[in-house]
This record gives structure tokens, sequence and C-alpha cells, in this order.
């Protein structure tokens, strides 16, 4: 079983990057909800012999870059795709605190490409199936940017100004989450091919422009 797990079971990170074996003290429900299941499949594989691997994305951004699907939830809670909304309607975006202890005061991610993150899928699922070990690994690319450095960069892509406003911050929000990939690197062979943060943008904005 390959799970689709998250950072977020690491709460507030005591290090940076983030490694696989740091504490697990996730602060939100949603954290919460991704460690349960990892210690649900470790038991799992203790009581029956299943083999697992939970594969603890960092932020998913992005989409498929030839233009086949991408990311529209409702109601959408994605960072990049409602700056890519705030420039194509005007409706500005909000920051959800400027005060943190980062270079300009918000939040810094780690975001991961779509079409990565399925890669890293595939090889897991051919680690297990080839008898490899279970576990939990990162995928990350080791390198943060802060909402203020998301929003420049998808003004680049859209040519145009991102109407943004900040709002107080939102409980549960850590202030930086960055990964540590070098096991996934290791173990998998895996290697993101679309770590650019510019590029994540242009391949969401261009799924986002061919919906209209």
């Amino acid at each position: 079983m390959v799970f689709s797990s998250s950072c977020a079971v690491y709460g507030k990170p005591e290090r940076l990057p983030i490694p696989e074996e740091h504490p697990q003290r996730p602060i939100n429900p949603y954290g919460h909800s991704k460690l349960f299941v990892e210690r649900m499949l470790a038991d799992l594989r203790t009581a029956s012999g299943l083999s697992w691997m939970a594969l603890r994305y960092f932020n998913a951004a992005g989409a498929d870059p030839n233009g086949e699907i991408g990311e529209a939830h409702e109601p959408e809670t994605h960072l990049i795709p409602l700056v890519l909304a705030a420039a194509r309607n005007g409706v500005p975006v909000r920051i959800f605190g400027d005060d943190y202890e980062t270079s300009d005061g918000t939040c810094v991610r780690d975001y991961v490409h779509v079409a990565d993150i399925a890669d890293a899928h595939v090889k897991a699922l051919e680690h297990l199936l080839n008898g490899g070990e279970s576990g939990a690994l990162n995928l990350a690319n080791a390198r943060g940017f802060s909402v203020k450095e998301v929003i420049a960069a998808a003004e680049k892509v859209c040519d145009c100004a991102v109407p943004h406003e900040t709002a107080a911050r939102r409980p549960g929000d850590p202030p930086v989450l960055i990964g540590d990939a070098g096991r996934a690197r290791a173990l998998l062979g895996w290697q993101p091919k679309h770590s650019d943060l510019a590029t994540q943008i242009k391949d969401a904005w261009r799924w986002m422009q061919a919906r209209q």
C-alpha cells in the first residue's frame, strides 16, 4: 500500500530541513489524521505482513505538464491556485499573517510538483513489489518560498499584478516547513524534474487558463 501522507505529521519543526526521524507532533487535525493512518499501517505490517510506504508530501503544486489534469478544489485552500485565481479574477488573495519569524514575515513552504509526486508513487510501488522495506519518506525539494515570494513569482508568470490583503494568522500554521528528501532519493532513486517554482506556477496557470 502506498499512502499519501503529509509533512503536517511533524508539526512545528525543531530543525530544518525536516528529516523523517523528526519528532511527530502534529498541531492540526489534518496532521493528526495522517499520523494516525501511518501508525495503523505500521501495526498492519506487524499483524499481517502488509508492505506499505507513506509518502509525506510537502506542498503539492503545479498541474500536469501536458494540461490533462490540474487542481480544482471547492472550496480552494492551496496557495498557488488561490494566487492564480486572484491574478485572473482580481479578487484579492489573503495572506494569513505577516508577522512570522521569516525573512518577510509570511509563512515559508517547500513546493513539490504533482508530476514529481506521481513519479514517486510509481517508484514506491516498484520498491515494495521488489521486496523493499516499508516506512515513511519525505517528498520535498529542500527549498522554501514565502507567501510573498510565491505572489511575486506568479506576477512574473502571469504578467500582471496579484491583488492581495493581509489577514490574521490561522491556528495550526507552522512558520516554516522545508523537507529533507535525501532518503527518497537514496531508497527509490527519486529525482524531482519539475522542482523550479516558476515551472510549477506556469503549469498550474496554463491549466487554469485552459478551463476558462
